[in-house]
């Protein structure tokens, strides 16, 4: 089953989706993608992968990442976080994390 991949940007950061799509893909591709895989068994098997983010009132990101591979979740959350391509590649750190256990 293929992964399915929900991003949510607050109008705030809406402007940067494509960059927070690419960063997305980016990290699929290189530091999940042999995790992943232990998930691509069953084929009736349900992927989705939803990322929240958005500013604060502090001008600083918030972001949520929750995934559901096969019945299994994760979810990883940060908050004023001043660059966002590092929030992003730090938050697939942890995700990775949590799919090697």
């Amino acid at each position: 089953m293929e992964l399915q991949v929900k991003i949510h940007a607050g109008k705030e950061v809406d402007f940067s989706k494509e960059v927070i799509e690419r960063l997305v893909q980016e990290n699929l591709n290189s530091k999940v993608d042999n995790y992943l895989k232990q998930f691509d068994k069953k084929d009736d098997a349900e992927w989705i992968l939803e990322i929240k983010i958005d500013k604060n009132k502090k001008n600083l990101f918030n972001w949520v990442l929750q995934a559901t591979l096969d019945g299994q979740s994760f979810r990883y959350e940060r908050e004023d976080y001043k660059n966002m391509d590092d929030l992003v590649n730090h938050l697939f750190d942890h995700f990775k994390e949590g799919l090697s256990k």
